[in-house]
């Protein structure tokens, strides 16, 4: 009997891996999708250049848009910090105080 079950699992675990990959292959080729983004009314040169680098070189635009939120993620933490310093909560003591 468990010998019956593990082959009936094996033969629904191939098909759930296998068909979908038949499914797509029976489709015909996909064509290229090519996404511009309109330029037309951005005036302000930081912008365009944004703009055009996401039209020209996706991975670049990837990799700046990683970068920078990298570096707004960093820089609103050291205000967040400075904030909580000037309104009393010291964030760098690990001790548990309670009154």
């Amino acid at each position: 009997m468990r010998r019956i079950l593990t082959l009936m699992a094996l033969v629904v675990t191939a098909a759930a891996v296998l068909i979908p990959e038949l499914v797509v292959a029976a489709g015909g080729k996909a064509e290229m999708l090519i996404v511009v983004a309109d330029k037309r009314m951005v005036d302000w040169s930081v912008s365009r250049w944004w703009v055009d680098m996401y039209n020209r070189d996706p991975f670049m635009f990837g990799l700046w848009c990683t970068i920078l939120t990298g570096l707004l993620g960093v820089t609103l933490g050291f205000i967040t910090d400075q904030f909580m310093k000037m309104t009393g909560l010291d964030l760098t003591s690990r001790k548990i105080v309670e009154h």
